[in-house]
């Protein structure tokens, strides 16, 4: 069982989560039937978004690390972080703005939207590793259900469209990123007023240069660990099967929807120097995380089953067979966010969640390169589920391993053995 305070913030994450994830499959309805390939074209955008985003992650985690673990005043260090985010992000419009240049097909011939919006897009996860770091949920769940929401408004005046009709790609992806900046924007705004007005630290960065570029790289592996099959179903068969095969991969990963929960509430107290407390708390999520996952995959996919041609149209029902392969993968891989949150906070070793993610990675890569050209989308879900249950298997042995215990550890009870420190 999860303490009562860990409890409460698990269940005020999970409740601004269902309204985010509502709002998000109300998205998933409007864009799917404009039809497959718009569909692909946005799921292809979306993810080259996240690839920017996770890249300067590490900015937020530093924050959160620095006030939860080291106890650090947050204004002065909020300030500097905020405005190396906005540089950051200038500097990564300038990229995409040339990648935009360059391409011919969508969605990549549109991403000098993702351009003008990079410096304000990066706000949101800075900002929000003040809430991650002090504990606070409600406003670190604010931004996660204030932007799907503004995206879903924006999107509202397209669902008139005919399939038939010219491509509505652009203005699809322009709502997302108009919406998205808002939001940044109104992010930072709230970061700083809550946590003070304050000259930025000098130095901040001095020193955790190599954190941030750590976390950034991790968090980009875990990224591309979950959506690199879905460019290359893309490459294989095109934006239409990109489409249907996404929607496959957006309803397994509601799965994470628990297991992200309980992470998110638990993070500052799995990142307290207390080790014994750190690894219990660890424990404990895990647990949780994988019981609630392999409980619900059974339920999520007789839903789907149930709703997905009917609510997306027919073309959709070739998305069922690619879901039943990835739920195993995705239930046993809801460990991995509180094992990450554990190296990463507590131990301060986010090289090891890398080295999963990119173990997951690689063995999806060549797994995939044997059965996407056999069975498509059906065997990129295959890769991916044997990768990620291999891999999670690895971390769960390192994990116990570090902290001095017995694989037993995982079935309940107290931690015994020798802490890890």
């Amino acid at each position: 069982m999860l303490p009562p305070t860990l409890a409460r913030g698990a269940a005020l994450n999970l409740a601004a989560r269902l309204a985010a994830v509502a709002l998000g499959l109300a998205i998933l309805v409007v864009v799917a039937r404009l039809g497959p390939a718009v569909q692909g074209a946005f799921a292809l955008f979306v993810a080259v978004e996240s690839a920017l985003l996770t890249l300067f992650s590490g900015l937020g985690l530093l924050l959160a690390r620095e006030i939860s673990n080291r106890g650090a005043a947050p204004a002065p260090l909020l300030a500097a972080l905020l405005r190396t985010a906005l540089g950051l992000g200038a500097a990564a419009g300038l990229a995409l703005a040339a990648w935009s240049a360059a391409a011919e097909a969508e969605p990549y011939r549109h991403l000098w939207l993702l351009a003008l919006a990079a410096p304000w897009l990066l706000l949101v996860p800075t900002a929000s590793g003040l809430w991650l770091g002090q504990g606070r949920m409600a406003l670190l769940n604010a931004p996660q259900v204030a932007a799907p929401a503004l995206v879903l408004a924006l999107l509202g005046g397209l669902a008139w469209q005919r399939p038939d009709a010219a491509s509505p790609v652009l203005a699809v992806l322009a709502c997302w990123v108009a919406a998205k900046s808002a939001v940044g924007l109104a992010t930072g705004w709230a970061a700083r007023r809550q946590a003070g007005r304050a000259a930025p630290a000098p130095g901040a960065l001095r020193g955790q240069w190599r954190f941030v570029a750590v976390i950034g790289a991790t968090n980009l592996v875990s990224l591309l660990n979950y959506r690199a099959t879905l460019f290359l179903v893309e490459r294989q068969g095109g934006l239409a099967d990109a489409g249907v095969y996404s929607v496959a991969v957006q309803v397994a990963e509601l799965l994470w929807l628990l297991s992200s929960a309980v992470t998110v509430s638990a993070y500052h107290r799995i990142g307290a120097p207390d080790a014994a407390e750190a690894v219990a708390t660890t424990l404990r999520a895990v647990r949780f995380n994988l019981l609630a996952t392999v409980a619900a995959a059974p339920l999520l996919y007789g839903l789907a089953w149930l709703a997905l041609p009917r609510v997306l149209g027919p073309a959709y029902a070739g998305a069922l067979a690619p879901l039943g392969l990835l739920l195993p993968g995705v239930a046993g891989y809801a460990a991995a966010s509180s094992l990450s949150a554990y190296y990463t906070n507590h131990r301060g070793r986010p090289q090891w969640s890398a080295g999963i993610a990119g173990l997951s990675l690689a063995l999806t890569l060549a797994i995939a390169a044997f059965t996407i050209p056999r069975w498509g989308a059906g065997g990129a879900a295959l890769a991916t589920s044997l990768a990620y249950l291999l891999a999670i298997g690895v971390a769960l042995r390192h994990f116990l391993r570090d902290a001095g215990l017995p694989w037993r550890a995982l079935l309940g009870g107290p931690p015994q053995g020798r802490i890890a420190r």
